[in-house]
């Protein structure tokens, strides 16, 4: 979609302290409502994750139908692909055998490839460019390889690694600063930069909805998964009514 001033606005929204912070909140309520319908509700990975994937793909069929950037309906998208993340990846990680290192390493390589067929075809994977359906096809799909892989990272990190939720909570975050240093005193690509931090965000929120929700024994708070979502989702809910975001847009 083109303005009359000449500038390409796209469907997603501009890269703001706010897009990190809904961000954030977003995949955590991943983790605890992907494992309140897989654990609390006893429904499986599997069958969790075909009840996410169907949401999936209707909130991607939503937002690409959608003319122009709807707030509520990206970040409902957004949603969707953290709890089929989390799902799926537990799926994959635990009923599937394959481990938490395992998993990780099939996931980048999805990931990486996603972006290469995505660079390659349209020459750029930039959000900004993100205006026509086509463009959206791989940046969803993009993004919930990203979600999916973050949640098998942060398991690996707090189970495998030993470093427990809130030893891997900070290291994301330390993480995190370490990329947003590099966005203000280098010149690093600024594409490359968003795609690391989304990537990073994803095992930051699955570590705190874990250290939330999972037992007393095992080092969390034990609260309730219904609970922590319901208070997750209403913090995005403010965030997004409260504070206008606007598109992404660029210069022709």
């Amino acid at each position: 979609m083109t303005t009359t001033t000449g500038r390409s606005v796209s469907k997603v929204p501009e890269v703001t302290l706010l897009f990190w912070i809904i961000k954030i909140f977003a995949t955590t309520l991943g983790e605890t409502g992907g494992d309140a319908l897989s654990m609390s509700m006893d429904l499986g990975y599997l069958v969790a994750t075909g009840i996410f994937f169907v949401i999936f793909i209707v909130a991607v069929g939503a937002q690409i139908a959608a003319k122009r950037f709807h707030p509520f309906l990206y970040w409902t998208t957004i949603i969707a692909t953290t709890t089929v993340g989390t799902t799926l990846a537990d799926f994959v990680d635990r009923s599937l055998g394959i481990g938490y290192a395992g998993g990780s390493s099939l996931l980048l390589g999805l990931l990486l490839t996603s972006l290469a067929v995505w660079y390659r075809t349209l020459g750029s994977i930039s959000i900004d460019t993100v205006s026509s359906p086509r463009v959206e096809m791989f940046y969803w799909v993009t993004i919930m390889f990203s979600q999916t892989l973050g949640t098998a990272l942060g398991d690996w990190t707090a189970d495998n690694a030993g470093f427990g939720y809130l030893g891997s909570a900070a290291l994301f975050s330390g993480l995190l600063l370490v990329t947003s240093a590099a966005y203000f005193w280098t010149t690093i690509s600024r594409t490359t930069l968003f795609w690391v931090a989304f990537v990073l965000t994803r095992p930051l929120g699955a570590v705190v909805g874990d250290f939330l929700d999972k037992p007393l024994d095992a080092g969390g708070l034990a609260l309730s998964r219904y609970a922590a979502s319901a208070v997750l989702l209403v913090l995005i809910v403010a965030c997004v009514r409260f504070f206008p975001q606007r598109a992404a847009s660029r210069s022709h």
